[in-house]
């Protein structure tokens, strides 16, 4: 099983090895190399790109199928261990499940299906963080037909979208007063600004959906005074739907927010939504590689961000994305990942492959 690239034990060991180095986002040079190494002896093109990625590319066909997952997590210290068949440790799920994952099945692919396509496998950088580095240099260097988004959605998963997003970071400053006085205070300000965002995204979209609604938190608060003046200041986070643009969703709280001359605002993150068909080569191909394995393919759609977001603006193809654990532990301190469903999301991944190349492949005759 797995002859190219080795079996499931190799492929495990791969994880094991990957979550092993501790890659916060900004450093993921160690793991990269890590990464690297690996896919070099397995007979791929392996190299780090310009923004630190781990690249790895096999096959030489027509065909160019992009394989993008993240390398980065979370901080957080998880000690790696293994239990009962599970591997604990920070970033098993997110994402280095799936990122390994794609590298031992497109290892394990065979000669047919290298010489119908082109598989590039990526470890990107700065998943985790706005800047989204790695997806952000992928974008502009690869020009893929299919592109396969490497986070958790379960083995018989497959995820189509995810929500946009935008961040508001707001300051009011105003004199100080006595609190026995009459007046506004700096934090009476930022939380009238919060109450009107909260306002707004309650009847945003569609609301009470869970896809399509817009869901707004605050993500941090601050306040203080130097005895001269004061100053109160918050993050606030949203999610939006495909109907809802970040840059509607800024001019319309920039609306609501006008009269609070306290109150400066700085928006971040402009990410639009993005839902891709359910019904393509990709698709389909994922689909006969989970009822392979004995599985029921689920459609499913998030209400985070990934790399997807980045990427689907550039990359105008069939895509989705596909991984092995369960998107709830993702930055929890009880992140971990199922062994066993690891290897048969590898196994899912290489019949997905296979059939996909063979789809592309010329017909003798």
């Amino acid at each position: 099983m797995w002859t190219e690239g080795g079996g499931p034990e190799a492929a495990r060991e791969l994880l094991r090895g990957a979550v092993a180095i501790p890659s916060v986002s900004g450093q993921e040079a160690a793991v990269a190399a890590y990464l690297q190494g690996w896919m070099a002896a397995r007979g791929f093109q392996a190299q780090i790109d310009g923004a630190g990625n781990a690249v790895g590319v096999r096959g030489h066909g027509p065909l160019t199928v992009v394989l993008l997952g993240h390398m980065d997590t979370v901080p957080g210290d998880i000690p790696v261990r293994e239990e009962g068949g599970v591997l604990y440790g920070r970033g098993a799920v997110d994402a280095k499940g799936p990122l390994c994952a794609f590298m031992a099945a497109v290892a394990a692919l065979p000669d047919t299906a290298l010489a119908a396509a082109r598989f590039v496998v990526i470890g990107a950088t700065e998943e985790e963080a706005p800047s989204s580095r790695g997806a952000h240099h992928a974008a502009r260097t690869w020009q893929p037909d299919a592109v396969l988004i490497g986070e958790p959605s379960g083995w018989e998963g497959l995820t189509l979208g995810y929500k946009g997003r935008l961040v508001l970071r707001a300051q009011a400053e105003c004199h100080n007063f006595h609190t026995a006085g009459e007046g506004q205070s700096a934090g009476d300000d930022l939380t009238e600004a919060w109450f009107r965002v909260r306002a707004w995204a309650a009847q945003a979209g569609e609301p009470g959906a869970v896809f399509g609604g817009v869901q707004a938190t605050v993500q941090d608060l601050q306040a203080g005074t130097d005895g001269l003046t004061q100053r109160a200041s918050g993050t606030f986070g949203l999610r939006l739907p495909p109907a809802v643009s970040p840059e509607a969703a800024e001019a319309a709280i920039r609306a609501a927010l006008a009269d609070l001359n306290t109150v400066s605002l700085t928006f971040v993150g402009h990410e639009h939504a993005v839902r891709h068909p359910r019904d393509n080569a990709l698709t389909r191909a994922l689909r006969v590689g989970i009822r392979a394995q004995g599985g029921t393919p689920v459609f499913k759609v998030k209400t985070g961000t990934s790399d997807m977001n980045v990427v689907a603006p550039h990359w105008p193809v069939p895509t989705l994305a596909y991984g092995p654990g369960d998107s709830a532990l993702d930055h929890t301190p009880n992140e971990h990942l199922d062994l066993a469903e690891y290897d048969r999301a590898v196994a899912v991944l290489r019949a997905a492959l296979e059939h996909l190349a063979a789809g592309a492949a010329p017909k003798a005759g």
